[in-house]
């Protein structure tokens, strides 16, 4: 029997100029499920996605997932893409095997928690406050440079993950720190064999994801202060914050091979909720 994926629509122009089209997956000409796939307006055209694969139930345990997947990188390679993406979401066991029989390898995770009812205590010594205008402009460029270095890491092209680092802050942050719901923090604490409370160690930027969940968009630790437990206070300050702003939930985004912020997450009760996987197309 043969697999073949045929169009379903005509192809689709979407918002900030995303290619897609759906197509059926066939046997033999007869639909068994479908795809649709599409380039990802993050990184422009040469970055491709498997924005939805569905295979009928009766037609699982086949390799239909399979040979749609490879023929959907076909379509892709079509267009132009080079680097193809997926995420998937962490009960999908199956789609978890098949992505990584074919070579696709974990860049990142989305996870998430429920917020207790009481905000939580931060240690002694620690004090949080604003950050002001003089600090704004290096906290962007350090955050910018993080974040390109982390995306550069795991395949995109470093003028992409500029852009996209660049594009991001014009959504999140139009208004810089008087951007509505966005919080910005500096932690201060008093270290060991330090008397009062000393130079900021840490920043912290969380915002409104959507009606009943925050998310922590950017947290970090100066270089000298880290494995002190301050990353651990900068969550609980995001905590703080989304709960005083009435939400119930704190999602976040942690790259593949940052084991000691995975642990810290963990360790704060955070689940992975979506795994998202990414291959060269050659």
């Amino acid at each position: 029997m043969t697999t073949t994926l045929r169009p379903a629509e005509p192809e689709q122009r979407w918002r900030g100029g995303v290619r897609a089209r759906r197509f059926h997956v066939c046997v033999n000409g007869r639909p068994v499920g479908e795809t649709t796939l599409c380039t990802d307006a993050r990184f422009g055209p040469e970055a491709g996605r498997i924005a939805a694969l569905r295979i009928d139930h009766d037609q699982q345990r086949r390799g239909r997932g399979t040979v749609a997947a490879l023929a959907a990188e076909e379509v892709l390679r079509g267009w132009g893409c080079r680097r193809i993406e997926v995420s998937v979401r962490t009960q999908d066991t199956a789609a978890l095997r098949l992505a990584g029989v074919l070579g696709y390898v974990v860049r990142n995770r989305s996870m998430r928690k429920a917020l207790p009812d009481v905000p939580p205590a931060l240690p002694e010594g620690s004090v949080v406050r604003p950050m002001t205008e003089a600090e704004y402009p290096g906290w962007v460029a350090r955050r910018q440079d993080d974040y390109v270095r982390s995306w550069t890491r795991h395949g995109v092209p470093e003028a992409q993950a500029r852009e996209k680092a660049e594009a991001d802050d014009r959504t999140a942050l139009p208004e810089g720190l008087a951007t509505p719901g966005a919080v910005l923090r500096v932690l201060r604490a008093r270290e060991a064999g330090r008397t009062g409370v000393g130079d900021p160690v840490g920043e912290l930027w969380v915002g409104r994801r959507d009606e009943d969940t925050g998310f922590v968009f950017d947290v970090r630790v100066a270089a000298g202060h880290r494995k002190r437990g301050h990353g651990r206070t900068l969550m609980l300050v995001a905590e703080r914050e989304c709960l005083a702003a009435g939400l119930r939930w704190l999602g976040l985004n942690v790259f593949a091979g940052n084991e000691a912020a995975e642990g810290l997450y963990a360790s704060l009760g955070y689940g992975v909720t979506e795994v998202h996987l990414a291959k060269p197309l050659v």
